[in-house]
């Protein structure tokens, strides 16, 4: 299966789901590419479900970083739900856990933004 990021909105909030390899190989910029789109039209919060990654690599944290940076560049949070405990175990070796919030699922990290989701 190839790389796919599959977007929607709950309220002001921006759910992105990645799925398959975040890799330099597989991903590219489309991650990115799909944060900064989003940005661009105003978009300030988002949840990235990291449930579905298959694997992940140092350009993929990369682009996690990458993406965190230009939100919050932009005034915006975002935050990383049902994180893989391959990938958690990834962040928190690079000390990436003192600069993402993580959540076991999409509704605790809804939650994290607080009841006002309009």
């Amino acid at each position: 299966m190839g790389f796919q990021v599959y977007t929607r909105e709950a309220g002001v909030i921006v759910l992105v789901t990645v799925v398959g390899r975040l890799t330099l190989t597989d991903s590219h910029t489309q991650l990115r590419d799909e944060i900064h789109v989003a940005s661009a039209n105003g978009k300030k919060k988002f949840v990235l479900n990291l449930a579905r990654v298959e694997f992940i690599d140092s350009y993929g944290i990369g682009e996690l970083v990458r993406c965190y940076s230009l939100v919050r560049r932009s005034g915006g949070e975002m935050k990383l739900a049902s994180v893989s405990k391959r990938v958690l175990d990834l962040l928190e070796i690079s000390r990436l856990t003192t600069i993402f919030e993580t959540y076991l699922d999409e509704s605790a990290a809804l939650q994290a933004f607080g009841r006002r989701t309009r």
